[in-house]
């Protein structure tokens, strides 16, 4: 059975919406509206484990998902959210052993989730034009324990990519369109471009200029979920929900 080690990370659970990733310290308390929880008492515990609080509420002790980094992570731009992060992975067959060019590092959030898919023989590589982006980008990958699957590099996928016959290029940036020659000059064949959009006017300079080009099976999708409130009686949508987040748009490399 798996135990909690001190120096590691911990996901406190206490409800659908408040969740809280924490390192295990010792002598480390940690203070909530709820009351306090002693960290150092959980070392050596199996995780799922509960633990109350010093006002008498219960916390559960879970062992941090991908996705529980990903959302927690230190951040000065909007990240990808999860509902995205599990298409483009899923569209774009990225697995072990994939090798993945991503643009638009920012906090690294979508960065970990695909460098957890390419592990343990692949590797994500990163471009970020902002230099003061990748530092904090680094740690978070760190922290999530996936840096050593991860280049981070400052760079401009507009004017080139220097990787090779890579399995997919995936973009979170203002103007995917402009990169399509160079992604389908890094990419191999039948691999797949992958983009993410906030706007359709975007999506539909992206899709034409694929189009235009070398690449096949042109999609764009949207994903939209809802949650829901469930209790005998009274089960009903959430009142509040994440609908549009942003447009997906795929497309296969084909030959010249």
């Amino acid at each position: 059975m798996e135990t909690i080690e001190e120096g590691k990370d911990l996901l406190l659970y206490l409800d659908g919406r408040r969740k809280y990733l924490v390192r295990v310290k010792a002598d480390e308390e940690f203070h909530t509206h709820k009351g306090v929880v002693k960290l150092g008492k959980l070392i050596g515990r199996p995780y799922g484990v509960k633990v109350e609080s010093s006002l008498g509420v219960t916390f559960y002790a879970l062992k941090p998902l991908p996705k529980d980094y990903a959302v927690k992570f230190a951040r000065r731009t909007q990240i990808i959210y999860p509902k995205d992060m599990a298409l483009i992975v899923l569209y774009a067959g990225i697995e072990p052993g994939s090798k993945v060019v991503e643009a638009g590092t920012g906090s690294a959030a979508l960065t970990s989730i695909l460098a957890h898919q390419v592990k343990p023989s692949g590797h994500v590589y990163s471009y970020e034009v902002r230099r003061e982006i990748l530092e904090a980008a680094r740690r978070n990958l760190e922290r999530a324990g996936v840096l050593e699957y991860v280049t981070l590099k400052e760079g401009d996928v507009t004017r080139s990519i220097e990787e090779e016959n890579v399995d997919a290029v995936v973009l979170d940036m203002a103007t995917p369109w402009l990169v399509v020659e160079n992604a389908w000059e890094a990419l191999k064949p039948s691999g797949v471009f992958a983009s993410f959009s906030p706007t359709i006017e975007q999506v539909v300079k992206t899709v034409e200029t694929l189009k235009a080009s070398d690449f096949t099976d042109v999609e764009t999708v949207e994903c939209l979920i809802r949650r829901y409130q469930v209790e005998a009686g009274r089960t009903r949508p959430e009142t509040l929900t994440v609908a549009h987040t942003g447009y997906l748009t795929f497309a296969r490399k084909t030959l010249k």
